[in-house]
């Protein structure tokens, strides 16, 4: 039975897919006799078409030449490319995928330190608490030319703009954890003769993570949105640099490529958050099924 409705949602997921494809490749065509029917939208002029946007994406990644050829592996001519164009579809991912990283890592980690020490501490939290709310109420995306000016248009600039992003996100779900956490489970702690550091390892922190973990689905995404956004304001490589570009030479073919890369690096980090929660708070499930 479980067998059967994988399968049944896997094929209404192909299904739509293939619908969502067949639509916007020619649905356009049908503007000319039926415009009230066919949104101006699918003019490919704005969004492309699948076929041109897998066209430029052979072009891009190095796997064809704008001629139209394959570019061989043993002729060289895939090095070739990959190193007279240096902001070639790997290349960008692969530099916005670690400003990325580096980003999530150091605002995560840096807004649950933050979290976990001002939810435990009343005194901390009342003396810092009007200059969070000060600093959250500017939008991040805000800060990000005076982030740029400062840094310069390096690797630097987008993980700082990605942290600025991320730091908020898991700090708020943090310390709204450590406030929930029962008392009763700390003062028997206590009881038991548990020193602080102790109370915070084995108490505190588990007791959280459930809260952070809810916060880094959103956060993975917000930390490339924060890297995008600074490769748009200033950078000498990465995906926000290749729709730039694209968008400079009115190509929505490769805007959409990039797009498209995009959504699926996102897909990807989400999918590895997830198994990364499902393993670490397994026991959360064990509980339930008791």
């Amino acid at each position: 039975m479980r067998t059967r409705r994988i399968g049944n949602t896997l094929a209404w997921q192909i299904f739509i897919c293939a619908a969502v494809l067949a639509i916007w490749q020619w649905g356009y065509d049908l503007h000319a006799v039926v415009p009230w029917l066919v949104p101006d939208l699918l003019d490919p002029y704005f969004v492309s078409k699948p076929s041109q946007i897998f066209e430029h994406f052979l072009i891009l990644s190095c796997l064809k030449s704008k001629a139209g050829v394959f570019n061989g592996w043993f002729n060289g001519d895939f090095a070739k490319c990959m190193v007279r164009n240096e902001n070639n579809l790997w290349i960008a991912t692969a530099i916005t995928l670690k400003n990325t990283f580096f980003g999530f890592v150091t605002g995560v980690s840096s807004g649950f330190v933050a979290g976990l020490i001002l939810g435990r501490s009343d005194r901390l939290s009342a003396i810092f608490q009007p200059f969070i709310t000060a600093v959250n109420s500017i939008p991040r995306i805000a800060l990000a030319p005076i982030i740029v000016l400062a840094f310069g248009i390096g690797d630097t600039s987008k993980i700082v703009t990605s942290w600025i992003v991320v730091v908020f996100l898991v700090f708020f779900n943090t310390f709204e954890g450590a406030r929930s956490i029962d008392e009763g489970f700390i003062n028997a702690a206590r009881l038991l003769g548990a020193s602080e550091w102790q109370i915070t390892r084995t108490v505190v922190i588990p007791s959280t993570m459930a809260w952070v973990f809810a916060s880094l689905s959103p956060a993975i995404s917000f930390a490339l949105i924060g890297v995008i956004v600074g490769e748009f304001i200033g950078a000498e490589r990465g995906i926000g640099r290749l729709i730039i570009e694209s968008e400079a030479r009115a190509e929505a073919s490769g805007m959409m490529v990039a797009v498209i890369v995009l959504m699926l690096v996102g897909v990807a980090l989400s999918a590895v958050i997830w198994r990364l929660q499902a393993h670490l708070l397994r026991w959360q499930q064990h509980n339930m099924v008791e």
